[in-house]
């Protein structure tokens, strides 16, 4: 799959180890680098929704974005490049149509409320 950035900060980051491991340590670093290879790995999201993280679709605000884990309770955020977001008649995301990924943050979304 084809993965972008939401911005530069973020994607220099990501693409620096040294600077991923200083920003989150090795544990989160070594953990979102995994994650990301498994996305550039995959045709579709279909192809990494069971795999370990918990790849899922957010609802309330964030509908329409989409998380996996890191380490608790971080999690990669991420919408589809595709614009609509593919969807079937009940209305549910196609996660098989979903060939590309922009990452929008890094966060723990809990501490929000």
């Amino acid at each position: 799959m084809k993965i972008t950035f939401s911005n530069k900060k973020l994607e220099k980051l990501v693409q620096n180890e040294r600077k991923m491991v200083k920003e989150f340590g090795s544990l989160r670093a070594a953990i979102l680098k995994k994650r990301l290879t498994h996305l550039e790995d995959a045709a579709t999201l279909e192809a990494v929704r069971f795999y370990p993280g918990n790849y899922h679709e957010l609802k309330n605000n964030r509908k329409g974005q989409w998380s996996c884990d890191l380490d608790q309770p971080y999690r990669l955020i991420f919408t589809p490049h595709e614009n609509p977001i593919p969807t079937n008649e009940d209305g549910q995301f196609i996660w098989i149509e979903i060939s590309g990924i922009e990452v929008i943050e890094i966060i723990n979304y809990h501490k929000e409320k």
